[in-house]
């Protein structure tokens, strides 16, 4: 029993320190991990470069703990110089573009005439001008033709001829009434009138069409002049634009140093990322290797020793000339009886006497 409590204090023992020596590992472990991670965040932080052109210079701006807050750049005096005489006539052009609606109106009162012109002509069919056409030219005819009869009247009348009337025929085939009789130059006077009036009917029909497409003519005439009036506003703006666009070409040859120092900063950024990533996994396998190595060589010897049975039976047998039971001494007290033998291998000779005495003295105890 006395062996069993020796080895079991052993391995409590050593157990104990290898607990204590795998925490110690871990607090360790865990510290190096965090430092690995400090330093790679280090590394890989963003650190853009400073750069000055003929153009320009960047500058940029980072708090106490080294991160950027702010960036900007100032373009060159020369630049600046080029920028506010653009920024003059810039505004000069905007105003002149502001006045162009005012300037090109009449543009736009014309095509809106010519829209509602074309409107009335197209209103009317082509027979309906055709059917005005004629009447319009028979109205102009009648005062001449009117002469020309009474002239002819008036020539019948004094060869006495006035009444006499010739070349009458009868009925026509299909029904229709005959020539009436009449003088010969009565019949070439209304001969001409008609073929004059099949003239006209062909030159009316003529008008309409013409009509139709006068007026589709007008409606496109319109439209070009407010084509016309659109872009001459946007050619009004073409000085702005451009103006405008040589100052943002001065602005952006300002910014080259702020991009190139943001693409430096960027560029070492990354390598400083593969650095920290490397840094980082070197200290992760470091503080495995830690971890994985923790223990204490005292701590697990007696674990390893309170676990052979080697040691247990040295024990033992150490132990065999000790009797561990309770009796009196010659006191009366509570005591061991150690055998001499045992008690000459460990205290040396003692008196006969003194043997049921505990080697701790007469305590009345252990």
């Amino acid at each position: 029993m006395p062996a069993a409590w020796i080895t079991a204090g052993a391995s409590l023992l050593g157990g104990s320190m290898q607990a204590d020596a795998t925490q110690s590992a871990a607090n360790t472990s865990a510290k190096a991990q965090l430092e690995a991670a400090r330093i790679a965040a280090e590394a890989a932080k963003f650190r853009p470069v400073g750069v000055t052109t003929r153009y320009g210079t960047s500058n940029f701006q980072f708090d106490p703990s080294g991160y950027l807050t702010g960036a900007g750049y100032t373009v060159s005096p020369e630049l600046k110089a080029y920028q506010d005489r653009l920024q003059a006539l810039t505004g000069t052009a905007l105003s002149d573009a502001e006045l162009a609606r005012t300037q090109y109106q009449p543009l736009q009162t014309g095509a809106t005439g010519l829209f509602n012109l074309g409107q009335q002509y197209l209103q009317q069919s082509p027979e309906q001008v055709a059917q005005k056409y004629m009447q319009q030219q028979q109205d102009l005819l009648a005062p001449s033709r009117e002469r020309q009869m009474a002239q002819l009247q008036n020539q019948l009348f004094q060869q006495g001829r006035g009444g006499l009337s010739v070349g009458a025929t009868g009925a026509r085939p299909s029904g229709a009434a005959g020539l009436g009789a009449t003088t010969p130059e009565m019949e070439a006077y209304y001969n001409a009138l008609a073929q004059q009036d099949l003239t006209l009917a062909s030159q009316a029909q003529q008008a309409g069409q013409q009509n139709v497409a006068f007026g589709a003519g007008l409606f496109g005439t319109g439209a070009d002049l407010m084509s016309q009036y659109q872009a001459g506003q946007i050619g009004a703006l073409n000085p702005f634009t451009t103006y405008l666009g040589a100052g943002s070409s001065i602005e952006q040859l300002g910014q080259q140093p702020l991009e190139m120092g943001s693409a430096l900063g960027g560029r070492a950024a990354t390598a400083g990322g593969n650095v920290g990533q490397s840094l980082l996994q070197g200290g992760l396998g470091a503080a495995k290797a830690i971890q994985s190595g923790a223990g204490s060589g005292i701590g697990l010897g007696l674990m390893n020793l309170a676990n052979s049975p080697e040691f247990g039976s040295g024990v033992s047998n150490a132990l065999s000339g000790i009797n561990f039971g309770f009796g009196s001494s010659p006191t009366g007290a509570a005591g061991y009886n150690i055998a001499p033998s045992a008690w000459e291998n460990y205290y040396g000779a003692q008196p006969q006497s003194n043997m049921t005495q505990s080697p701790f003295g007469n305590r009345g105890g252990y």
